[in-house]
């Protein structure tokens, strides 16, 4: 097998072996320590810039396959694995894992010590990485590792978002959210999303509640959107930090003004309370995985939520026109809010999952609910 270094610009370095594309990748470095769906979470635009960490020991055994793509590419920055495993399989495997990273040009190490890397990361915090492949060049990837920029100010919705408006029409998928009855089932004409990187699942969810799915570029005005006429607006999932995505909050801002209901979803949730006059923060390390206990602080009931964010509302901001609705009970951060006088609430965590519980599902009911009133 071919050397491969990692290294974090806090100075610990990690060799192992090259599984994907050969070359060099530099990113932040985060953990996810979701037990599944290593290609749905590759494949979320929300990992632009970001080389994931796998704290699952054995990624790969079920090999990879074009169903479980949450977007039309791998979006994150690299892979850092424990271990590949030998054998492969399962009934809809189509491609081999090694296979699927090289032909995606993803950067992956394997053979490191994940625990140790977890816990500096848990530690120090999220910080800036670099896998080199083919050679021990461990001052090269640490200085590479060290030059790299970081997330803060960051503007990446931009750069994943689509060019152009389109109209989602692929099949609707996932018995688990079919509450409303099938496609367009909750009677709505349509429903416009703003792609911030957008997955394929929440589209998937919205198909769910209105016959039409409009999907418009992050930088869209909001006279575009309104000018549909849409039943309810959505803010996307993505990378990056909320604050310079300057377009989208005056964009919200003004669709907050219409009085048209609106979902926002991690960054998009996140949108929507700078929007109303928040702010956000950058976390210490993220919250990245599918085990992640919220309360809900209106019932007191708690939910097991999929998590994908390095940034947070914080909750000591918010202005009197929102309210909490939901909290981390990792780290008492924000995970839920809700204007308390128009129809606009914001989830950080993802209640559309893949990977993850279908815990946060009711998310869709309750934009559905301010869709009819």
């Amino acid at each position: 097998m071919t050397p491969a270094v990692l290294a974090l610009a806090g100075g610990a370095v990690f060799r192992g072996w090259s599984i994907g594309a050969d070359g060099e990748t530099h990113g932040e470095v985060v953990f996810n320590t979701a037990m599944t769906g290593y290609q749905e979470i590759l494949t979320d635009p929300s990992y632009c810039r970001q080389i994931v960490t796998l704290t699952v020991p054995h990624v790969g055994n079920t090999g990879a396959n074009r169903e479980d793509y949450e977007s039309d590419r791998v979006y994150a920055a690299g892979l850092i694995i424990r271990d590949l495993p030998v054998v492969e399989s399962n009934w809809r495997r189509d491609t081999a894992f090694g296979d699927f990273l090289r032909d995606e040009g993803t950067v992956a190490i394997t053979g490191v010590d994940t625990r140790r890397l977890t816990r500096i990361l848990r530690e120090e915090g999220a910080q800036q990485g670099c896998i080199l492949t083919g050679s021990d060049r461990a001052e090269e990837a640490l200085a590479q590792a060290r030059a790299a920029p970081g997330m803060v100010g960051m503007d990446l919705a931009r750069v994943v978002s689509v060019i152009s408006p389109y109209e989602w029409s692929a099949e609707t998928g996932d018995p688990n959210l079919d509450w409303t009855g099938g496609p367009g089932g909750a009677g709505f004409d349509r429903i416009v999303a703003y792609d911030y990187g957008i997955k394929r699942n929440i589209l998937r969810s919205l198909a769910r509640l209105a016959r039409h799915v409009t999907v418009l570029p992050a930088e869209a005005p909001a006279s575009e959107a309104l000018a549909l006429k849409p039943d309810g607006i959505f803010l996307s999932n993505g990378p990056g930090d909320p604050e310079p995505c300057t377009y989208a909050i005056e964009a919200v801002r003004e669709i907050l003004e219409s009085g048209t209901p609106v979902l926002g979803i991690c960054l998009g949730h996140q949108i929507l309370g700078l929007a109303c006059g928040a702010q956000t923060m950058k976390m210490k390390f993220g919250h990245h995985g599918a085990n992640h206990p919220i309360v809900d602080l209106e019932s007191g009931e708690v939910a097991i939520s999929s998590q994908n964010h390095g940034f947070a509302v914080e909750e000591e901001s918010l202005p009197n026109c929102l309210r909490a609705t939901h909290r981390s009970l990792f780290d008492g951060t924000l995970q839920g809010l809700a204007h308390r006088s128009l129809p606009a609430i914001g989830f950080q965590g993802h209640p559309e999952a893949s990977p993850g519980p279908h815990d946060l599902g009711y998310a869709f009911q309750r934009f559905a609910g301010l869709m009819s009133d």
